[in-house]
């Protein structure tokens, strides 16, 4: 018997032991891959959208500063020379100064007379020429302005332009004088989005229609602006998070790809273009994979030697776990054997415990007795002291009343009046709570409930025009039932008191009553915080508050002597906002 005792415990023991070696490591290393992982992606995704943003709004300051020059440019003066015969020169002259001053960003400015022929140009050899429109793909609108846009195309020499031109007014009748042609070096502006790209990570950027705008240097060989079109679930995630999806045409593979649309500038609203920056999954999680084979790696390590260690911990430690078993058992059959032989570590510290909490356990039961009925005196007590309140508070404000009047008036007398019943019901009160550990049964006379309400509002109106809370009395007829006045009282107070704890200034208190054959209803209503639904059935329990400095002791008290008068209460949301707690009654007594 002891020797399959051991066997058994040994078993649980190497299996515990392999378990909580084993499998928290085996939950470490694949969340910490997880982990890692989705780390690797979320840090992938933001620098892909933070790129996609900066060169979106690059993009766009190249082509909002290119639009300023053009309607800049068609307002001087020197625009107006186009009335005039010999205008090369001057032009001329002024269009080399822009193109050299702005370096390498214009191919060629032109200004073209109203036939289409170039009049003047940065390009003395254009002179003289025909001036061939492009199909209108853009127009920006601008103050006073509008420029037409030409679809970006690569000319016979390799360059890729984007043309501009806007009409030229004269200042001194009216009409067009002709057009001014900015023919921007587009690969110039298309180098912005080579900034971050490597082999696996490039930036298109296409129109609102899928056509490619601008592409950076690794894709420029594969795709020519204005020429290549991608389907519409490229940009349909514009501005969304970045997603994984396939990469044809722009890369191979599976790629990440962060889609963001050109926000505009200034008064330039953008075109509407999305620049998409996409870069491989296989390149960009590689780092991810390497790491997960290093944690597998590691994890056959940590099994090995967590075996080797479970065999040899689990037999040291069964032994005098087997002896500890033995002695249970004797004392679960009711014979007190002796204790198990000494052990070290901390077996050894645990019989020690084990035969010292035996031997408490005699008295423990008896503590334990005591405990109880304390406690239950105690709640009885702190029951008691809760129901003390209602009355003292209410005499306490009746006194401070009295102390600001001199000369004692009909008001005063009321509450003095007051302070002499509440003295009476406090008195009984006390008296029926030591006497009994329950609510005594009511003492049920015909009362009208909307007279008792109207007492127990009387009560309580100085309280809440102190705290500037308006009470409102919606009375009913013939609101009559067989019910003790005394405890009724107290459901009443305890409610209202409870709402006028609960409302900040300037809120509002309403109670109702209404009857019909069988039943009275009665209502007390507040625009307060409410009550939650999940908390409905336990503000009726004992010690359950929802106020500072409250017991939790006022709705059980409520909920006792309601039931004891065959009614219910319950809590619902109010038409006021906060909460309501409804009381039904029976007309007559059982």
């Amino acid at each position: 018997m002891h020797r399959n005792s051991r066997v058994t415990i040994r078993s649980i023991l190497l299996t515990a032991f392999l378990a909580v070696g084993l499998l928290p490591a085996i939950v470490l290393t694949g969340l910490s891959s997880w982990r890692t992982q989705a780390a690797m992606r979320a840090e992938i995704e933001q620098s892909l959208s933070t790129q996609a943003t900066g060169a979106a709004a690059d993009l766009d300051k190249q082509v909002f500063e290119r639009l300023q020059n053009a309607v800049t440019w068609s307002h001087l003066e020197v625009m107006q020379d186009l009335r005039l015969g010999d205008i090369d020169k001057r032009l001329s002259t002024f269009l080399v100064n822009m193109r050299q001053h702005y370096g390498n960003v214009y191919d060629a400015l032109y200004a073209v007379d109203p036939q289409g022929r170039i009049v003047a140009s940065s390009q003395p050899t254009a002179i003289g020429r025909a001036f061939h429109d492009g199909p209108v793909w853009e127009q920006a609108a601008l103050p006073g302005d509008t420029v037409t846009v030409e679809a970006p195309r690569r000319e016979a020499n390799g360059t890729e332009v984007l043309v501009m031109r806007l009409p030229i007014d004269s200042q001194f009748t009216d009409g067009s004088l002709g057009e001014l042609v900015l023919v921007v070096d587009w690969g110039v502006a298309a180098h912005e989005l080579d900034a971050g790209t490597h082999d696996s990570r490039a930036v298109a950027v296409v129109d609102r229609n899928g056509r490619i705008v601008a592409v950076s240097s690794n894709l420029r060989r594969r795709f020519t602006p204005g020429s290549t079109q991608l389907d519409a679930d490229w940009i349909a995630g514009s501005g969304a998070p970045a997603r994984e999806r396939d990469g044809a045409p722009l890369l191979d593979g599976r790629v990440i790809v962060s889609a963001v649309r050109a926000p505009g500038r200034g008064p330039f609203n953008g075109f509407g273009w999305t620049t998409l920056v996409l870069e491989s999954s296989r390149a960009a999680l590689a780092p991810v994979r390497h790491m997960v084979w290093s944690f597998f790696g590691l994890l056959l390590v940590a099994t090995a030697a967590t075996i080797v260690l479970a065999f040899a911990v689990s037999g040291r430690i069964a032994r005098p776990i087997v002896a500890l078993t033995d002695y249970v058992r004797g004392l679960m059959r009711e014979q007190r054997a002796p204790p198990p032989p000494p052990a070290s570590g901390e077996v050894g510290e645990l019989m020690e415990a084990f035969t010292r909490m035996v031997d408490d356990l005699d008295a423990s039961r008896q503590t334990l007795v005591r405990a109880s009925q304390l406690a239950a005196i105690g709640e009885f007590a702190a029951m008691m002291a809760h129901e003390i309140r209602t009355p003292l508070g209410i005499l306490r404000s009746s006194a401070q009343m009295l102390e600001r009047d001199r000369e004692i008036g009909g008001e005063s007398r009321e509450l003095i009046g007051f302070i002499d019943t509440e003295t009476q019901r406090l008195n009984r009160l006390v008296a029926n709570m030591l006497d009994r550990a329950r609510v005594r049964p009511p003492n049920r006379a015909p009362e009208n409930i909307d007279a008792l309400i109207a007492r127990c509002l009387a009560m309580l109106r100085a309280q809440a025009a102190r705290q500037h809370i308006e009470i409102e009395h919606v009375p009913a007829d013939d609101a009559v039932a067989d019910v003790d006045a005394e405890q009724m009282t107290q459901v009443l107070l305890n409610l209202m008191l409870n709402a006028l704890h609960i409302l900040p200034e300037g809120g509002r208190v309403r109670v109702a009553a209404r009857s019909d054959a069988e039943t009275v209803t009665i209502e007390v209503a507040d625009n307060g915080p409410g009550i939650p639904p999940a908390e409905r059935q336990r503000v009726f329990q004992p010690f359950v508050y929802r106020r500072e400095g409250g017991l939790g002791l006022g709705l059980a008290v409520v909920k006792q002597i309601v039931n004891a008068h065959g009614g219910a209460i319950v809590v619902e949301s109010a038409d006021l906002g906060g909460a309501v707690f409804r009381i039904r009654l029976p007309r007559r007594a059982a």
